[in-house]
């Protein structure tokens, strides 16, 4: 744990270095907000970095160019989380039982079952007509996943799955096997419980 996050902090300082900000400016910041873990953050791609307020094509490309030197280094690789249970899927993401809202994520996983990226899809109350399968798959589908897990809290507390959950679980599945991605689960987190929907027979 502590050399993960030696290496955020080494991450942070060169890339507030490369730009020439401040470590907590927002740029910084909001480039670590939106890709948290160091795996996702070097296969950011300049489309994605321009998204953020304040970085144009220079300061994008700058970044890439940056990234790219530490892929060189092996010491920045960040050991990847094994999901082999619903319980290792709740293991990984049981933080968002803190959330004050609902979130609904995202864990896209390669062959062998390993988290390649996590990603906030939609805050807001669960509804089948707003969590968009085109949201979900597109970053499943540009990293090259070979299957997905997706995950929301209740701020409630009781993690029991509503008919919204079940009709948006359906709903992926679907888009799931038509592009050739599994959807293995969705969890739903609650105060130090979840619920699995596979579990459930939903899946």
């Amino acid at each position: 744990m502590i050399t993960k996050q030696f290496d955020k902090l080494t991450f942070k300082f060169l890339l507030a270095t490369t730009i020439r900000e401040k470590d907590d400016s927002y740029i910084v910041s909001e480039i670590f907000n939106r890709f948290p873990s160091i795996q996702e953050l070097l296969d950011v791609t300049e489309e994605e970095l321009l998204m953020i307020k304040g970085i144009g094509k220079v300061k994008a490309q700058q970044i890439i160019a940056a990234l790219k030197l530490a892929r060189l280094n092996p010491s920045t690789a960040e050991e990847r989380f094994t999901i082999r249970s619903p319980q290792d899927a709740y293991d990984y993401l049981n933080d968002m039982q803190y959330l004050t809202r609902e979130e609904f994520v995202c864990l896209g996983l390669n062959t062998k079952n390993e988290i390649v990226f996590r990603q906030t899809i939609f805050k807001g109350s669960l509804n089948a007509s707003i969590v968009h399968p085109r949201e979900t798959f597109l970053p499943l589908i540009k990293k090259c996943c070979g299957s997905a897990i997706v995950a929301h809290n209740h701020p409630s507390g009781q993690p029991a799955p509503s008919r919204e959950d079940i009709e948006v679980t359906k709903r992926l599945a679907e888009v799931g096997k038509i592009v050739g991605i599994e959807l293995l689960d969705h969890i739903i987190i609650g105060a130090e419980k979840y619920i699995s929907l596979k579990d459930k027979g939903y899946l």
